[in-house]
């Protein structure tokens, strides 16, 4: 038995329908009141009657009774409003601040096993879901519903995590929208390289060279860390020469070229690829993040980006060693990649930060416009008949297996609750 059951049970009247507290009274819960999960009673704004008598207060829960003065709550003036001791085991009267007795409801044998029997087995299988054998019986309506909030929840806590990034910016959305957007280039694993790249050569002074696609590549390459080398190529030496220049001007800092993974990747994913096609859309773009704000449909995004490496790369893969020849576009799966890594999660951070409703909407539009991710999460909820059909839907369901499921947080999850309380008849 764990108190978040307990809780579970109180918050959704899981319990006999004829109650009486351990000193006899006749209880009626008019109100369970409202889930506190920070410090303090465990809910509040709780009504009762008690015998012939209204109360107003809160509500504390514990396995055993005698956890109350264990957690020294008969001490603490947190819980002097306390007017109801919920327990699943009452071994010891115990009293509230003024030395009187606590009334006391013990939940143990007024709700059905069965509901802890599925809670205990939700907790214990190795299934790659909890309720994998159960998800069937609810209506996908049901399904559908937790998923929409889930998504909500998701790119909330995104924008979340991308305020603090906003905020070192000095709220600069051209700015953050660049270094995430780099990030992006650089996928998992050149992600943080990628990244580091963006914050030590800030796109102000790409600004300045915007027009001059070489100048461009030799900042980038050159902040990168990946001139630094011997060259027998015209264009790796062009590129060296105008970065000296270049940092010189700016005083720039370069980066660790063995900071660069080109181990397990697809040649058309090494940084050197990534990172020329990333001077291509530097070069062809202006204030893009106003751009993205203003394209109305998913169409006109996805040709901001169709963007190729320069002709360099068209027999390279690094620099010196020619390769059969083909062009460095950044292909359809990237670009989608990218719409719904850096272009959605940046739209939603700005209308959180404006205030402007309709920037949420055309992310959450935009995310029904996207194709689903495909990857072993997607699949695993494929094989148990709960298929994606566009990225709002696998990112809801990537959610719900990496925060949820992955996490047994069956009480927090609107499907697990469901499937309990099938089980909550006596």
């Amino acid at each position: 038995m764990t108190e978040d059951f307990l809780h579970f049970i109180w918050k959704y009247r899981l319990y006999s329908t004829e109650l009486f507290t351990d000193s006899g009274e006749p209880l009626e819960v008019v109100s369970p009141g409202v889930y506190n999960r920070d410090s303090g009673p465990d809910f509040t704004n709780v009504r009762l009657k008690i015998g012939h008598t209204q109360w107003a207060g809160n509500v504390e829960v514990h396995l055993k009774s005698s956890d109350w003065n264990a957690h020294g709550h008969q001490e603490d003036a947190a819980y002097a409003n306390v007017i109801l001791h919920v327990v699943y085991e009452n071994n010891l009267p115990v009293n509230d601040r003024n030395g009187n007795l606590m009334e006391t409801l013990t939940l143990k044998g007024k709700f059905s096993e069965k509901i802890y029997q599925k809670y205990f087995y939700y907790l214990n299988n190795k299934n790659w879901i909890p309720c994998e054998k159960d998800i069937h019986y609810l209506l996908p309506e049901k399904i559908n519903m937790w998923l929409e909030r889930l998504l909500v929840m998701r790119m909330e806590r995104k924008a979340g995590e991308l305020s603090a990034l906003l905020g070192n910016n000095r709220n600069n959305f051209e700015e953050t929208f660049y270094q995430v957007l780099a990030g992006n280039f650089g996928f998992k694993v050149n992600q943080q390289p990628f990244v580091m790249l963006a914050k030590m050569l800030p796109l102000q002074i790409l600004g300045k060279h915007k027009d001059n696609l070489l100048q461009i590549e030799a900042l980038l390459f050159g902040v990168a860390g990946l001139l630094s080398k011997d060259f027998a190529d015209d264009y790796p030496l062009r590129l060296r020469k105008e970065f000296e220049f270049l940092q010189n001007k700016y005083g720039l800092v370069t980066m660790q070229g063995h900071l660069w993974k080109f181990m397990r990747l697809r040649p058309s994913n090494f940084p050197t690829i990534r990172i020329s096609q990333f001077a291509a859309l530097i070069h062809k773009s202006n204030r893009l993040f106003s751009k993205v704000i203003e394209a109305e449909n998913v169409k006109v995004l996805t040709s901001f980006f169709d963007v190729n490496a320069s002709a360099y790369w068209d027999d390279h893969f690094t620099f010196d060693k020619s390769s059969p020849g083909s062009r460095k576009n950044i292909g359809n799966d990237a670009v989608q990649n990218i719409l719904l890594n850096t272009v959605v999660q940046m739209l939603f951070l700005y209308s959180i930060s404006k205030g402007e409703e309709q920037h949420r909407e055309k992310a959450l539009t935009l995310l029904t416009e996207i194709d689903a991710e495909s990857n072993a999460i997607t699949k695993g909820w494929s094989n148990l008949g709960i298929k994606p059909e566009n990225a709002f839907g696998s990112q809801a369901l990537i959610e719900l297996k990496n925060n949820y499921c992955q996490l047994k947080k069956c009480l927090d999850c609107s499907i697990g609750l469901n499937l309990l309380k099938m089980n909550s008849t006596t």
